[in-house]
């Protein structure tokens, strides 16, 4: 005789304890378990959230197909490959049923067209996390359209992206999503100045941020940069001063000008103080919870030491010694002097270590 809620058969297990059991075994197995009968498969697809099929070497694509419709209630998906497998029709599957669906990793699916991120704009508004790396097929219109319907985006990976990551698309991400907290520009060639400041202006919660072989990138933006975040209180008139005179000059296509001219320092300097009012009753400790926490700036050979420095000066979790780089400066051999302050101060102890006399 069997007694009352013993479990009798696999189809028997309650839901609670079934997710229990997949969420222990690997993404692999929760799809062949989902296949065992109706009930494993309802209640497997209804409390799974979380996705990852990089396991899958071949027939991703279909694979996809096969899924979406099943796994409706998806918040993190991850479609990393190896080689490309994905197409436009995956994509859309997507789209069309994981509506909820917050974290989405496609990176090296350079088959994808643009329609891949115009059917992700409508289906998936509530993406915080895109990581489209390597994606290289697709254009700035596409991405333009993307951030007008996806504007919770957060992460945004675009390294490699070079036609899609524009000065064009960059305006967009700035004017539409404000809550952008880290952004990878690697190799994005045609990114300039008027793109990254967009994002200065338009993304005030920024922290991270990969320029990394942005060659187009001048000292200008160092300076705008340091504006547009208002985290300039500590930094000096005189210092500040030194630092406009790297401003780029509109007139001149690849070169910089030394400004001499006293009313662009009081403007810029005037700028800088409006900005401190505001700030005036802010505790001090607010500096190093704000603004950049990592840049990468890597083979952006255009950059000078001194707008470096005063960025570096400024972003106080910005660091450059040894076990917590988040300024990364690889490949700017004219960039050897810049270092954050407790990079000057274990030199400066070194050297009272060496020399007591001193």
């Amino acid at each position: 005789m069997v007694s009352v809620g013993m479990i009798t058969e696999w189809k028997d297990i309650p839901m609670e304890l079934l997710l229990r059991i997949v969420s222990l075994v690997d993404d692999r197995m929760a799809i062949i378990a989902s296949g065992v009968c109706s009930g494993w498969r309802d209640a497997i697809c209804w409390g799974l959230t979380q996705l990852s099929l990089t396991w899958c070497k071949n027939n991703m694509n279909n694979l996809v197909l096969s899924l979406a419709p099943k796994f409706t209630n998806l918040q993190a998906l991850i479609l990393r490959q190896d080689k490309p497998q994905l197409q436009d029709s995956a994509i859309e599957a997507i789209a069309n049923y994981c509506h909820d669906l917050q974290d989405l990793d496609l990176s090296n699916s350079f088959k994808l067209s643009d329609c891949a991120l115009f059917v992700l704009a409508h289906g998936c508004p509530n993406l915080t996390k895109l990581n489209v790396s390597g994606c290289s097929a697709f254009s700035d219109t596409a991405l333009v359209y993307l951030a007008k319907f996806c504007r919770k985006l957060k992460y945004l990976n675009l390294c490699g992206c070079a036609k899609a990551a524009s000065d064009k698309a960059l305006k967009a991400i700035g004017k539409n999503c404000n809550q952008l907290q880290s952004l990878n520009l690697g190799w994005c060639e045609k990114v300039g100045d008027v793109g990254v400041m967009s994002l200065a202006y338009g993304c005030p919660d920024l922290r991270a941020l990969d320029l990394c072989g942005c060659v187009l990138i001048t000292v200008k933006i160092i300076i705008d940069f340091l504006l547009s975040f208002a985290v300039l209180p500590q930094m000096t008139a005189s210092l500040l001063w030194q630092t406009t005179a790297f401003i780029f000059d509109p007139s001149a296509s690849t070169t910089a000008k030394t400004i001499t001219d006293r009313a662009m320092y009081s403007l810029v300097y005037s700028r800088v103080k409006n900005k401190h009012e505001m700030w005036k009753s802010v505790k001090k400790n607010r500096y190093e919870e704000e603004g950049l926490m990592n840049l990468n700036i890597s083979q952006c050979t255009a950059l000078t030491p001194l707008a470096v420095q005063a960025v570096c000066d400024s972003f106080p979790a910005l660091h450059t010694c040894a076990g917590r780089h988040s300024l990364i400066i690889s490949g700017c051999l004219s960039l050897t002097s810049v270092h954050c302050a407790c990079a000057v101060q274990a030199h400066r102890a070194a050297n009272s270590l060496l020399h007591p006399a001193l």
